[in-house]
């Protein structure tokens, strides 16, 4: 059950996959080639899910921030994404570049450098308290720790910045406040009973619908100061409104001239229409 003992034979099982791919001619022998990658990446996977459970227990409150993950686009915060750091520091170390501009990969190169070789330190150490305390991690294990927790996320940070657009800090800002727009829409139907909170406890499927739509109004009529807000040019939007800026101030004009009562009628068909 002890980590460091996991960890002794995770790592017993990438080096024996790497002895293995070491010894093989690839062109002689694709397809075994092709296996033994497969089960190079699985059990990196391994060795890498133990090693964070390791940080976890040893080095909890020094672990380096991982804040900047906020900026990532929704498709790369996948559990293998430490894995494909991996594999990227790797190709960047032997001269690849495959999913970056040559430019970027040679400026990344050192720090994947120091990335794997800080790696290679830690597999060192551990292995080697594995055998003597399994059960302790003095101060030479947690500084070295320490080291790679924090090259690794300076150096998924500088690879993913340069692999796509991340989200700048004004753009995580709106994107709160649609957050909060949305809750506040959500609170305003539930008091005027557009909606009720069986409808939410039981995840019914037409608000996904209603929901934007009432968000629409409000944004446009009861928080004009918000998100929404037609004052600000459509480049200081969020980029998710930004693209309708045209279309939005028809709707707000529109908006404008109902009455009281044909605004609640129009909200009310809003949650019913599909």
């Amino acid at each position: 059950p002890r980590l460091l003992s996991q960890f002794f034979f995770a790592d017993e099982r990438v080096t024996r996959v790497v002895a293995e791919i070491n010894g093989l001619d690839a062109e002689l022998d694709p397809q075994q080639y092709l296996v033994l990658l497969n089960q190079l990446h699985l059990s990196q996977a391994h060795l890498l899910a133990i090693l964070e459970r390791i940080m976890e227990e040893c080095i909890p409150t020094q672990r380096h921030s991982r804040d900047y993950l906020v900026k990532f686009p929704e498709e790369l915060l996948v559990d293998n994404l430490g894995n494909h750091m991996l594999f990227a520091a790797e190709c960047l170390l032997a001269g690849t570049f495959l999913e970056v501009e040559e430019a970027d990969g040679v400026q990344l190169r050192p720090q994947a450098r120091n990335l794997l070789c800080s790696l290679e330190l830690v597999r060192t150490v551990l292995r080697e308290q594995s055998l003597s305390q399994p059960g302790s991690y003095p101060e030479p294990v947690r500084a070295v720790l320490v080291q790679f927790d924090r090259l690794f996320a300076e150096f998924e940070l500088s690879y993913v910045s340069s692999l796509v657009a991340v989200k700048s800090p004004e753009e995580i800002y709106r994107q709160q406040e649609i957050i909060v727009l949305f809750c506040e829409t959500v609170e305003r139907a539930l008091r005027l009973g557009y909606l009720t909170q069986e409808m939410i406890d039981g995840y019914e499927p037409l608000l996904m619908f209603t929901i934007p739509r009432l968000a629409i109004i409000s944004g446009l009529l009861i928080y004009p100061e918000g998100p929404l807000s037609l004052e600000q040019s459509p480049e200081q939007m969020s980029r998710v409104f930004s693209p309708f800026y045209n279309l939005l101030k028809k709707i707000r004009d529109l908006l404008r001239v109902l009455s009281k009562e044909e605004l609640c009628l129009l909200e009310r068909s809003l949650c019913t229409a599909e």
